[in-house]
């Protein structure tokens, strides 16, 4: 079994968005492993979570703090990623992928 160490991204497929104080959501597609997540707010933290078409977003989901980049693995179906705010609008860059 081969390691992936870095992240190799889906290159044309990434995604800019702007999640408010009500859930959003976007297609990521399906078939890749991971999607890396940047929050270029400088200000406002931002909740995602992936899965299914449908699916919506809380506070309680993974907080991703203003500036900063998380990598995240998701199931091959899962397809859609769910964004929200607590406050604010913020803005999120979104690109499925493979590796961490």
């Amino acid at each position: 079994m081969a390691i992936q160490a870095s992240f190799e991204p889906n290159f044309g497929s990434g995604i800019t968005v702007a999640p408010g104080a009500v859930s959003g959501s976007s297609t990521i597609g399906r078939g890749s492993k991971a999607i890396v997540v940047t929050n270029l707010s400088n200000s406002v933290v931002s909740y995602v979570r992936i899965g299914p078409s449908g699916i919506t977003a809380t506070s309680a989901d993974y907080p991703l703090l203003p500036l900063t980049q998380i990598s995240l693995s998701k199931a091959m179906d899962h397809d859609t990623v769910a964004y929200v705010t607590a406050s604010g609008t913020g803005s999120l860059h979104i690109i499925p992928g493979e590796g961490y």
